[in-house]
């Protein structure tokens, strides 16, 4: 499968999976192994482990993917998303996921940086091209 076709399957997915916490397809995209790194000072998981934490942490509230860059095998994507606390307490996290994928169009290494502040903000007119 080209890159292309498997980083907006990888989109598509998270898109339609966190809102629902499909944790099956969210962890469907992936190749197994511990191999999704949320944050580069926490240890590398799998996809279903994080989701499954993540997901008992936070709501959904709203998403955005921005437009992917893609070369070879490697593509990075822009997310930005408003979260909720069990508390009530809105975050906005914005980052960028780098993602290689196998030859099956599965993710085989993502890793993400991000940032978050208080509040529910939307991104920019500018932001995700």
């Amino acid at each position: 499968m080209d890159t292309e076709t498997a980083v907006r399957r990888w989109i598509d997915a998270w898109r339609s999976a966190w809102p629902a916490e499909d944790v099956e397809r969210i962890a469907s995209a992936y190749a197994d192994g511990p191999l999704y790194s949320s944050h580069p000072f926490r240890d590398p998981e799998t996809a279903r482990s994080y989701v499954e934490r993540a997901f008992g942490e936070e709501k959904l509230v709203s998403c955005w993917f921005g437009e992917p860059v893609v070369d070879r095998e490697r593509a990075a994507v822009e997310y930005w998303a408003v979260l909720r606390s069990p508390r009530g307490d809105e975050v906005t996290i914005a980052g960028c996921a780098f993602l290689r994928f196998g030859e099956d169009g599965r993710v085989v290494e993502h890793r993400d940086y991000w940032d978050q502040t208080n509040g529910a903000r939307e991104p920019s007119s500018r932001w995700g091209r």
